[in-house]
């Protein structure tokens, strides 16, 4: 089919054919309708198809087109574009709302940690802040790591039940 034929199912003018990009963008919802419109023109200008109406045949096959590409998409998963200028934008501080309730839980948790003894109060600091093991606790200060693991048991009943009681 030589470019002469071709012609006969192209718009007969570019406002035409932006009426079209523009009426396939709506059907399809897509920000692709150039592509789609294009890829229908040819593949109607490359069969020989006799229709009334042209520009109605290219929407329609545009449309068609567009419908099989958000087909195959939710098939394939969604892709997720990463976008650097998204990284200059978000904040990743907390709110002030959020800082404020960890404040607040904060204080009430050393109120709970002040009703400790003494002892019960340096072994849960060693395990929590200095992350040090039972083990390690139990040979720093020369105790049984049975009564670390009770000593700890004994802090968390405690802070639990004061944070939720308090």
């Amino acid at each position: 089919m030589g470019f002469a034929d071709l012609t006969k199912f192209a718009p007969k003018s570019a406002f035409s054919w932006a009426r079209l990009r523009d009426q396939v963008a709506r059907m399809t919802r897509r920000d692709d309708a150039e592509d789609l419109l294009h890829d229908a023109w040819v593949n109607v200008a490359s069969v020989q198809t006799l229709a009334r109406n042209e520009d109605a045949l290219l929407a329609r096959v545009a449309s068609k087109r567009g419908i099989d590409a958000y087909r195959r998409e939710r098939r394939a998963g969604e892709t997720i574009v990463w976008d650097p200028d998204v990284d200059m934008v978000a904040d990743s501080h907390p709110l002030q709302d959020e800082i404020l309730i960890a404040r607040e839980q904060l204080d009430r948790l050393r109120g709970g940690m002040e009703k400790l003894s003494p002892r019960t109060r340096q072994i849960f600091l060693m395990y929590r802040l200095d992350g040090l093991k039972y083990r390690e606790i139990a040979e720093q200060l020369g105790i049984s790591q049975s009564a670390v693991e009770k000593h700890i048991s004994r802090a968390m009943a405690h802070l639990t039940d004061w944070m939720e009681n308090c």
